[in-house]
């Protein structure tokens, strides 16, 4: 680029977050981006030393500034730090994700080269513990999560239908009205979704990568994929359009077992060898997730290894089971928006 850099905002959600905060804003202020650069965390009532970190991170640099997000949610966070930020390119990072060295300039020359309204890259988690390596290494594999294209890192540049985070043209952000508040996880798919429909360019390149790390615990990761489930079903309501095999293999997948279990247990009280089949379904999915555990996998250490499938059932039951249940309560839904 050889006009002058462009300011940036970068906007953070952060709720909870002491463990990694620190680390995550460190890192966006060792950028070394050209340009002028500012970082709006949007705090919301964390129950840890979450605001105080904060605090102390703003005191420590102008270019930090905290914003308070009382409804604690991420698309009202993002928002809230949207209308706060001075520049026209916002950067979304999460309060326990790590950029890469020169992260941010590249995106700003991506938006440049492809006049997109939003680039992004890989989702790269990395864990510390065992456990916390084994949900990383199911987020990047295609019997993990699928294979969406920012998780795996061969995936190739080009348009895509959403990136991880992203980075942004404040303008098409206003344009379409910013986050749904009404989404309360899966908000970036959704406003992918409509930034796409509007006629603008989602673009993914594997240049941007972002550390991610995985929840450390299983009660987090079971939590956190059930409520990924409800809201995937809920993007799949409003736009049914957007219904994949990909999503829905998890589904399938829970009924499919439990139909199997269910048959399996009558049959062995009926002594129906034809019932007594549906055990099928089960041990074939068990065969499936230990066999996945260690074809098409990384080389990882023993502990890893052994907590894998563990991990990838929790994964896939877990997030099947939240879309099956969805949200009690969904709102009517609405006119399209622009």
């Amino acid at each position: 680029m050889n006009a002058e850099w462009p300011g940036v905002s970068v906007v953070m959600p952060v709720l909870n977050e002491e463990r990694h905060l620190e680390a995550a804003v460190r890192r966006v202020l060792e950028q070394e981006y050209p340009g002028e650069l500012e970082v709006i965390l949007s705090i919301g009532p964390s129950k840890d030393r979450t605001h105080e970190i904060a605090a102390e991170l703003s005191a420590a640099d102008p270019r930090v500034r905290v914003v308070d997000n009382p409804a604690a949610r991420t698309p009202s966070a993002l928002n809230l730090g949207i209308h706060a930020a001075r520049h026209d390119i916002i950067v979304r990072v999460d309060g326990h994700g790590e950029l890469t060295d020169g992260y941010i300039a590249r995106a700003v020359e991506l938006l440049a080269e492809t006049g997109a309204a939003n680039v992004g890259g890989v989702m790269d988690a990395r864990g510390t513990t065992a456990f916390e390596q084994a949900v990383a290494t199911a987020y990047t594999t295609r019997l993990g999560l699928g294979g969406s294209t920012f998780h795996l890192a061969e995936s190739a540049a080009g348009e895509a239908e959403t990136v991880f985070l992203g980075v942004f043209q404040k303008e098409a952000l206003l344009a379409l009205g910013g986050f749904d508040e009404s989404m309360h996880r899966a908000q970036d798919w959704e406003l992918n979704y409509r930034l796409r429909k509007s006629g603008r360019l989602i673009w993914f390149s594997p240049d941007l990568r972002v550390t991610y790390r995985p929840r450390s615990s299983f009660g987090a990761l079971i939590k956190q994929l059930y409520e990924t489930g409800r809201w995937r079903r809920e993007v799949v309501r409003r736009y049914p359009d957007t219904a994949s095999a990909r999503y829905l293999a998890p589904p399938v997948a829970v009924v499919a077992i439990l139909a199997g279990l269910v048959s399996g247990l009558v049959g062995v009280g009926t002594r129906s060898r034809l019932l007594q089949a549906g055990f099928a379904a089960p041990a074939g999915y068990v065969a499936l997730v230990v066999a996945g555990s260690v074809v098409g996998t990384p080389p990882l250490p023993l502990a890893t290894r052994l907590r894998l499938p563990l991990v990838l059932a929790a994964t896939h039951m877990a997030w099947g089971l939240g879309f099956l249940a969805g949200l009690p309560d969904s709102p009517p839904l609405a006119p399209e928006r622009a």
